[in-house]
């Protein structure tokens, strides 16, 4: 061996084969310690574990459960409505006053959630992300008080009020709680955790279509039950609060509490005081603390060129999720599935199995974000979005023509829902915190929230109408906003999979001149 050396290094000279040598001991000592690093992968501790779980059947699947639970006994919640305020205030509403009073209570909870968003960003820079997560329960709980109590009480007012809470309770969520446990994990975790918010969201869906039924909570006996019925959730997920973490990275980078993100590091990854991968990651905060360390406000986000692309993308990704079609689908789907020429018991069971259909999608989530890019996963989501929706939209515009249009708009439908989970569905949810850096990362993910709300509210508000006016054809514009986010996507969206904020930003730095992103 040293032969060989002498051999090889005598036409470099001495000096060069000293320089060779050094460089190959060096060499080797990195990869030595490299060895030692991936070899102490961070664990799956049960602190993490029950923070994400918790958080998410806590505070993610209420926020999922008082979306869909007002739909299937709504007629018995209107009855009621009117014959309180009779009983309380001799008011006889008019069935035009009667509409916009329903309107009210359902859109209370949109309004709640675009004002939770507009705050989520200060509440999670200025106490924290634990404390965020924390006031999500508090909302949760006290809306769920509102529910139970509002019947025996004969108050509309507490039923409004319910559904403001729970509403501001939801924009915290989507504004913060993707950020929380994308900042608990470790990168090589992060794609199993970070779906973990759209799939609450869904659970959260189909249990409430389980207990709203006319046969289990949904007649005009029990129907405040069913409204206030996630409470349990909130209950038992948030009784071991104590023990949930706090983002270190919050802690190291925003607050610089060094000592004490160490400390939520070790218990995070089961890491050894000593450990080299703890001081490794450590060593990735220090070289961001010392980038900026200083919370971005609203404005410094919105003026700042280098973010105007990571921005478009959060608002595109999470406006074009609903504006994609999916609450029109689940808001209005037992009237859709009556079209189609089910019966009305058909058609309410036809409208839980889509639902289960969409449970079971999304939980292959965890797995195709651990398997697979995110691009080309939202490619194909967003392109069979739009070819699935515009079939339906034809096969309904002309179901009398052929007796199977009926069977294939149903097709057409459950096939939407499943494209959908691929990628619009999880991804828009945490897709800012693998864009931005931890200082301006709530801000941006809380603005991309409003935005989420925003249209949530437009196609609430706007879709009976243009059903109304257009019919099948309705769903054209939902087909053309997924070709929308498809052709964003190929052109200016980067992979961020397996990669840190900080390698990503360059790729996005020059804004829309970027160039075409690299795999």
């Amino acid at each position: 061996m040293d032969q060989l050396h002498e051999s090889d290094a005598a036409p470099m000279g001495d000096d060069s084969a000293k320089s060779l040598l050094r460089q190959q001991i060096r060499s080797v000592g990195y990869n030595t310690c490299t060895t030692r690093v991936i070899q102490e992968q961070p664990k799956w501790s049960w602190t993490l574990n029950l923070a994400v779980y918790g958080t998410t059947l806590g505070a993610t699947l209420p926020v999922g459960y008082c979306m869909g639970v007002v739909n299937s006994p709504a007629v018995h919640m209107r009855s009621w409505c009117q014959e309180t305020l009779l009983a309380r205030y001799d008011l006889q509403l008019s069935d035009g006053a009667l509409d916009l009073l329903w309107a009210t209570v359902v859109s209370l909870f949109l309004v709640g959630g675009a004002v939770g968003s507009m705050t989520g960003a200060s509440i999670a820079n200025r106490f924290g992300r634990r404390p965020a997560a924390f006031i999500c329960g508090l909302l949760l709980g006290l809306g769920a008080i509102c529910f139970y109590a509002c019947r025996p009480l004969r108050s509309v007012e507490l039923l409004c009020l319910g559904r403001l809470l729970a509403g501001v309770a939801a924009g915290l969520v989507i504004a913060c709680m993707s950020m929380y446990h994308s900042e608990l994990a470790a990168l090589q975790q992060r794609s199993k955790l970070a779906p973990l918010c759209g799939l609450g969201l869904t659970l959260g869906v189909v249990v409430a279509q389980v207990f709203s039924l006319q046969t289990v909570l949904g007649g005009p006996d029990y129907w405040h039950l069913a409204l206030a019925l996630y409470g349990i959730f909130v209950l038992l997920c948030y009784a071991p609060f104590k023990c949930y973490p706090e983002s270190p990275k919050w802690l190291y980078i925003v607050k610089g509490r060094k000592v004490q993100a160490a400390q939520q590091l070790q218990l995070l990854r089961g890491y050894a005081q000593d450990s080299e991968a703890l001081q490794a990651e450590l060593r990735d905060m220090e070289e961001e603390a010392r980038v900026k360390s200083t919370p971005s406000s609203y404005a410094q986000v919105l003026r700042n060129p280098q973010l105007r692309l990571p921005l478009a993308i959060v608002f595109i990704y999470l406006g074009g999720q609903q504006l994609s079609g999916i609450n029109a689908i689940f808001y209005y789907s037992v009237s859709i599935f009556r079209r189609a020429g089910l019966s009305s018991q058909q058609a309410e069971f036809a409208n839980l199995g889509a639902g289960c259909v969409n449970l079971a999608a999304a939980m292959l989530g965890p797995i195709l974000m651990e398997r697979f890019n995110r691009r080309p996963l939202m490619l194909f989501s967003s392109f069979f979005c739009c070819v699935f929706l515009f079939l339906f939209a034809m096969l309904l515009q002309f179901i009398d023509l052929y007796s199977w249009f009926a069977m294939a708009c149903i097709v057409c439908i459950f096939l939407y829902i499943v494209g959908f989970q691929f990628g619009l569905g999880p991804l828009p949810f945490f897709i800012g915190a693998e864009l931005f850096e931890v200082a301006p990362r709530s801000a941006a993910m809380s603005l991309g929230s409003v935005v989420y709300w925003l249209c949530n509210l437009i196609v609430g508000m706007a879709f009976p109408t243009l059903q109304s006016a257009w019919g099948a054809l309705v769903f054209l514009p939902f087909s053309l906003a997924c070709l929308l986010v498809f052709m964003f996507t190929l052109r200016y969206v980067p992979e961020t999979r397996g990669r840190d904020p900080s390698e990503v930003a360059p790729l996005v730095a020059d804004g829309f001149k970027s160039k075409r992103p690299r795999q």
